[in-house]
Order: structure tokens, then C-alpha cells, then sequence
């Protein structure tokens, strides 16, 4: 057994495929079924059920990807703390991001430091608040950027930006002419909502709450699993939302959407930069934590 063969493993559980982890890492299907196949001689136990149409692991497959996701997070670890007492900025991070974050904040910043540190690799994981904060909390990435506080006492979070959340519509909806609106007008549209777990949602939840209403009082006729869904379902006219303008930014200056105020309800998301309370952080995650803080302003 190998740190090499404990990523092919982890490849082919992350994407489900013997053959799309053949692609990813650059190697022949034979060869990585070859790899998973000295992995469950050395333990003697079969790792992953092939009898399904997607690559899964087994109870001994968890219990390895697990391990393996450890292990391969302190080697990176190793290689970036090697990388800057040699004076270098090298190696690779996992960072986590949630909707908004994970597709219109994180890329921007990841940019900005690849060009100032071109040695380093990162890597993307997208997911509701939820996830990237379990995700943390289990050490499979090193810090995450989420719009919802957590109780979880495995975590540490630091509030890096505050977002004004507006009522999205179809550009040509009756109330698009206005710049605001009672919230009473909000409770008797069709409202699309994001799934549960979602930093956005929580955000309304409590912006309703100090108002003396649930979520329930909204006339609720669709949840998507994603933002872009929620898009799609205004466009539509499927119904209404209450979104970040940052995702719906290139559909708002079209014309497509509209985004509208509500009177006395304060709509603000923060998102909070997420770490584990007792992992300690990486050289290369010390200086991408660093670098977000002083772009900030910028976003």
C-alpha cells in the first residue's frame, strides 16, 4: 500500500467510475482496477462493489477512504510546511465554498493567488453550508467559506463578508417597475425556495422571524437543489425568490431579472470562513487565509 494507490482509491470513490478516475489521473482502466486490486489484497477484504452501475464502497471502503483522505491531506500538509522553510509557496489546498462563495467569491480569490503563486494547486469542493461544514469538521478540507453559522464544536468560524439578499423576479413580472416592496405582497406570490441546509435560507428564516413570520407563511411552490434552478424556475415564471444578486449579476443586467427591496425585512447573509478548532492549519492554508482577508473589501 501506497499514498498513490490511496488517491486512485479516493478517485474512484469520489467520482463513482473505475473509468473516470482512469481520466483523472492519467492512467489506463486496467491499471487503476490493477492499483484496487493490490489494495484489497494487502487488507483481504474486498473496498468497492463493482456489481452496481456506479464504483461504491463497501464498510471496509468507507472506513479506508476515511484514512486515505487523512493521510493524503497531512502529505500535502508535509509538502507545503517543506515548501516554506525552503522560502517557496508550493503545494496543494482544499478549500470548501457553499453556493454563493463556491461560484462567485472563491474563484475570483483563487485566481488572484495562483497568479501570485503559481507552484500551488487548489482544489474546489462545492456543497450547501452543511456539507462543507461537516466536510471540515471530518478533516477532508481545510478551511471553507459558508453562509451559516454552525453549533458544531469541532469548528471554528470568522465572518469575512456581509451580502444583501433582494426579491429576484422575471424581468417582465407586474412589480418589476418597483424598488420595494411590502412584505405582505410577498406572502401571496408563488415562492421558490433553496433546498434545506442552505446558508439562504437560514438567512430568510431568521429575517422573517424577527418580523413575526415562518417560512411557512410564504406560499411556497418549488425547492431546487440549486441556485441556478431557482433561476431557471423565476425565468420560468415558476415563481418568485429571495437570492444573492451576485448570482443572478449578468441575468439582472440583461433585463431578465429584476431584484427588488422588501420594506422592514432586513435580508442579509454573512458568510464565515470555517475551520476545525483543532486541526492546525497548513503553511499554504495560513497564507490563502491571509490572502482572502486582504481581498475582501475588494469583493
Amino acid at each position: 500500500m501506497d499514498l498513490w494507490q490511496l488517491n486512485i482509491f479516493c478517485k474512484v470513490i469520489e467520482l463513482k467510475s473505475f473509468s473516470k478516475a482512469a481520466r483523472a489521473v492519467h492512467l489506463s482502466q486496467p491499471t487503476v482496477s490493477s492499483h484496487i486490486k493490490e489494495l484489497e489484497d494487502h487488507f483481504g477484504c474486498r473496498l468497492i462493489d463493482r456489481l452496481t452501475k456506479q464504483a461504491q464502497p463497501t464498510k471496509a471502503g468507507e472506513i479506508l477512504y476515511t484514512y486515505a483522505r487523512k493521510l493524503i491531506a497531512l502529505r500535502d500538509e508535509t509538502e507545503s510546511a517543506i515548501s516554506e522553510f525552503q522560502g517557496r509557496i508550493k503545494g496543494r489546498l482544499v478549500i470548501g465554498g457553499s453556493t454563493i462563495p463556491g461560484n462567485y467569491i472563491l474563484p475570483r480569490v483563487m485566481g488572484a493567488f495562483i497568479t501570485l503563486y503559481p507552484e500551488v494547486t487548489l482544489s474546489l469542493v462545492l456543497g450547501d453550508s452543511g456539507k462543507i461544514i461537516t466536510d471540515t469538521a471530518a478533516g477532508d478540507i481545510e478551511l471553507g467559506l459558508v453562509g451559516a453559522r454552525t453549533a458544531e464544536k469541532m469548528i471554528l468560524q470568522e465572518k469575512l463578508l456581509e451580502d444583501q439578499l433582494c426579491l429576484i423576479l422575471p424581468g417582465n413580472h407586474r412589480w418589476s417597475p418597483k424598488e420595494q416592496l411590502d412584505i405582505k405582497h410577498l406572502l401571496k406570490e408563488p415562492f421558490i425556495i433553496r433546498k434545506r441546509g442552505s446558508g439562504t435560507l437560514k438567512s430568510i428564516q431568521a429575517a422573517l422571524a424577527k418580523q413575526g413570520f415562518r417560512l411557512e407563511d410564504l406560499k411556497i411552490v418549488a425547492e431546487m437543489g440549486s441556485t441556478e434552478a431557482v433561476c431557471q424556475g423565476i425565468k420560468s415564471n415558476l415563481g418568485v425568490s429571495i437570492l444573492s444578486p451576485r448570482a443572478v449579476a449578468e441575468d439582472l443586467r440583461t433585463g431578465k431579472l429584476k431584484s427588488v427591496l422588501i420594506q422592514d425585512l432586513a435580508l442579509y447573509q454573512s458568510f464565515y470562513l470555517t475551520t476545525h478548532k483543532y486541526r492546525s492549519l497548513s503553511p499554504l492554508g495560513k497564507k490563502f487565509i491571509d490572502f482572502i482577508r486582504k481581498k475582501i473589501p475588494e469583493l
